[in-house]
């Protein structure tokens, strides 16, 4: 079975303004980058389609959906927080972004494919469930584990987050709800400044001091989610694929390498192979240095071919 890729030109009218950091430029220039690497002819490439309002509601409530569709600008732009700016284009884009892995998850759980990576934008890990966030609207990770769960009736998904800052908003949706083991690594103390201590069980944090090499990444990660990752064992492995932990990257201290995302997909693909038949979904957030972006991807989605 193939490595599915999800996308959809509309993700790109999403524009929040020339000089904002999540631009459209992040997902044509990865396009561009697997078309000259020759990777995009191994792909399963496929369009998205928009979540649907009951499947968004899963993760969100009715008024938050319903309150989003109604500030959308006939023109121009509005704010929905100090970061996130919308356009006549935003909520189009967003239901496709969550809408893409309702179905790789619906393709990796029936055998159409042995595991898949949403380019897709807004990015969703700061979405909280009532609130928008970090330039996210819909918590994309969220709206597909409770797809998993609720649709296809899975009892145990596991969430890994690598993007340099926490997802806080899917920490607010699954803070009580243990059938989902979240794993994060974040810079910290940094941006959303928000739980880092008191956490559940299920929610493990890893801490990334300003300045993190990559030894101390790979020994941070090895310590802080393989033992739990494997004793929780997981039926599906949803993944939260940031690529602004690089050292290129304008938005954080970290200094990862682009090898550091060939490793972590390895090792999420072999534990994956271990404990839920090597299914994986994994879903764009941040990456906002185009060249180590596109290259993070690129190192990605090798990982996920190699393992397919």
């Amino acid at each position: 079975m193939a490595t599915a890729y999800f996308h959809h030109p509309d993700c790109e009218k999403h524009d929040m303004g020339a000089d904002h950091p999540e631009s459209p430029r992040r997902l044509s220039a990865i396009r561009e980058h697997l078309q000259q690497t020759g990777l995009w002819e191994q792909l399963a490439v496929n369009e998205a389609e928009e979540a649907s309002h009951d499947e968004l509601r899963r993760a969100h409530p009715d008024n938050y959906i319903n309150q989003l569709e109604q500030m959308t600008p006939e023109q121009g732009h509005i704010m929905a927080d100090p970061d996130t700016a919308m356009n006549p284009h935003t909520f189009r884009s967003a239901k496709l972004a969550a809408g893409s892995g309702i179905e790789a998850v619906n393709q990796v759980l029936t055998n159409q494919a042995r595991n898949a990576f949403c380019a897709i934008r807004p990015p969703g890990h700061h979405a909280e469930r009532n609130t928008t966030m970090g330039f996210s609207f819909f918590n994309n990770i969220a709206v597909a584990a409770l797809h998993a769960l609720t649709f296809h009736h899975l009892e145990r998904v596991a969430i890994l987050d690598f993007d340099v800052h926490q997802g806080n908003g899917t920490v607010d949706i699954f803070h009580h709800d243990p059938r989902v083991l979240l794993c994060s690594s974040f810079q910290h103390p940094f941006y959303p400044f928000k739980h880092s201590h008191g956490m559940p069980g299920h929610i493990l944090n890893v801490p990334l001091d300003p300045g993190t090499d990559s030894a101390t990444f790979r020994k941070a990660i090895k310590d802080g989610w393989f033992e739990e990752l494997a004793a929780f064992k997981p039926q599906l492995i949803l993944v939260s694929a940031g690529f602004d932990a690089h050292r290129l990257d304008p938005m954080a201290d970290v200094n990862l390498e682009t090898g550091d995302y060939a490793w972590i997909t390895e090792e999420v693909t072999r534990i994956a192979w271990e404990l839920c038949r090597g299914r994986v979904v994994s879903m764009l957030e941040g990456g906002y240095h185009l060249q180590s972006l596109t290259e993070g991807v690129e190192a990605h989605i090798r990982g996920l071919i190699a393992a397919s």
